[in-house]
């Protein structure tokens, strides 16, 4: 196998072992919001902490990308992801629940900064797209996270059995897979942000990241919540599995889908996905209708993203790191918006009309990314 191979089999290896941890967490919000007796507006507020904490920790995960070899900040980040992960279940208020968030969503906000340069670094290696493939292996660990889930809340397998395992097992294969990956990958310039008039290439690639964020956290957070309180599902993570299967599946066929389509179009094909999928959630709140529109939204939000990070390493002014800590900026305040705003617009509504604000934002997709693909190249 050759070097290259390596390397991106071993980030392949932390994109899917994030996209387990993440998962396997937030499937298992409805229980932890039972379990503390949390409303609607309650869990919205609990949720906060996690934006709130990645955008405290955005400085130290740029300076850190710009300072030393990705992989350095990558491993770091994500072994102190498990160790939160591990600690979730031992969280008994909503005080400790939010300390332990915090810890959390900032060790991913480090990890996430890290593995997406690296990632784009090796893409450029490559000479290839092969940064969807790379998100598409994020989804798939979802996919296993969720499933895995799923399958112990039928059997009403505790948290802490649960979390624990998949924190020690992600730990003891990144370390094995640390030494793989890609190194010496430090930018010589661009390093440094300039003060000056807004970008417009950052600027349009970062409300992309927005409104993407809206849809994906805001999926992540509540999906599950609304099959079990608006479909009436017993299985509640079947919502959340769909959406993240569609997602993956979106995310590994993406790169062929923008090299026929393009990027324009395939922009515009993701925003129209994810204003009909929610539409015929939100209209048709039955089981059939809701699933196949989460997949629907699964299928158009998933190419987002890691379109813009590819988009992304093709600034003139800042190395591919600097770029995607601004756009992971734009990506924390979608982030920060969106599921709490859920949280309270279902509290203060229904839960059913909260959901119109990611049809809305996938909508938005198309007008931005058009006015972005219309600057002077």
């Amino acid at each position: 196998m050759s070097i290259l191979s390596r390397q991106r089999v071993a980030l392949s290896v932390f994109f899917f072992l994030s996209g387990v941890n993440f998962s396997s967490w937030a499937a298992r919000i409805p229980t932890i919001k039972m379990n503390l007796g949390l409303n609607e507006a309650e869990l919205g507020s609990v949720l906060l902490t996690m934006p709130v904490s990645s955008l405290i920790g955005l400085p130290l995960s740029g300076w850190l990308v710009s300072k030393f070899e990705t992989r350095v900040p990558l491993a770091a980040g994500f072994l102190l992801t498990c160790f939160s992960l591990a600690c979730i279940p031992l969280a008994t208020t909503s005080f400790s629940l939010v300390a332990v968030l915090f810890v959390f969503s900032l060790s991913m906000r480090i990890f996430n900064i890290a593995v997406n340069t690296q990632a784009i670094n090796l893409q450029k290696r490559a000479e290839k797209k092969i940064n969807g493939a790379f998100h598409g292996l994020w989804s798939t660990g979802g996919i296993v996270g969720v499933g895995i889930t799923t399958v112990l809340v039928s059997l009403n397998i505790d948290m802490l059995p649960h979390l624990m395992t998949v924190a020690g097992l992600s730990a003891v294969s990144a370390l094995v897979a640390f030494r793989h990956l890609l190194q010496k990958d430090q930018a010589p310039a661009g390093n440094k942000l300039s003060l000056r008039k807004p970008d417009p290439f950052i600027l349009y690639l970062g409300l992309l990241i927005f409104l993407a964020a809206v849809c994906e956290g805001g999926m992540f957070d509540w999906s599950g919540i609304y099959f079990q309180q608006v479909v009436k599902e017993e299985i509640f993570t079947v919502g959340y599995l769909v959406f993240m299967t569609f997602m993956a599946l979106s995310r590994f066929v993406s790169d062929k889908v923008v090299d026929r389509l393009g990027m324009p179009k395939t922009y515009m094909a993701s925003g129209l996905l994810i204003f009909s999928g929610i539409g015929l959630a939100v209209l048709f709140p039955s089981f059939w209708p809701a699933l196949v529109g989460f997949s629907m939204v699964g299928f158009g939000a998933a190419s987002v993203i890691p379109m813009t990070y590819t988009l992304a390493g093709a600034s003139p002014n800042y190395s591919p790191g600097i770029v995607i800590s601004l756009l992971t900026t734009f990506g924390i305040v979608g982030m920060l918006l969106g599921p709490p705003m859920i949280g309270y617009l279902a509290h203060a509504l229904s839960l059913k009309l909260s959901f119109v604000t990611f049809a809305v934002a996938g909508l938005m997709l198309v007008p931005i990314s058009r006015m972005f693909f219309r600057l002077p190249k």
